[in-house]
């Protein structure tokens, strides 16, 4: 990667696999910008899933939307009450309040491109991260 110290402040390049990076059981998120990036407006992070894999659960965020961009596999978003196949390329929008989830029901890795918005998201994760790893035990 080139010399990036030379770039406008708040601009933030990073190489493949660079980030944040926060393990559980069968996924892995990798931020790339959050509040501190972002001055609190978004938050953009990757997050990958192993094979027949369950992602967080249903859940929804009264206050934020979300963007999910399928980028390697295909990944089962559900949308409210429906699912739909996100093959690579794929581009889901998830409007604050609306119910949603991810899986990957495919035999290979798959991944995502997450962006929140507005707020941050990163400084939930080790709260996330332990619950992942309680409920994976159970």
């Amino acid at each position: 990667m080139e010399d990036t110290t030379a770039l406008p402040a708040g601009a933030v390049v990073l190489g493949p696999g660079e980030g944040r990076g926060y393990d559980m059981p069968t996924m892995r998120a990798v931020f790339k910008a959050d509040g501190v990036e972002s001055g609190g407006r978004f938050s953009a992070s990757e997050w990958w899933l192993a094979p027949d894999s369950a992602g967080p659960g249903p859940h929804s965020h009264a206050d934020n939307d979300e963007v999910f961009y399928v980028t390697e596999g295909t990944v089962s978003i559900r949308v409210g009450d429906i699912w739909v196949e996100g093959e690579q390329g794929a581009f889901v929008l998830i409007p604050a309040g609306v119910t949603h989830d991810f899986k990957n029901r495919s035999d290979r890795r798959a991944g995502l491109f997450n962006v929140f918005l507005a707020g941050t998201f990163e400084r939930d994760m080790p709260a996330i991260v332990e619950w992942y790893a309680r409920a994976k035990r159970a």
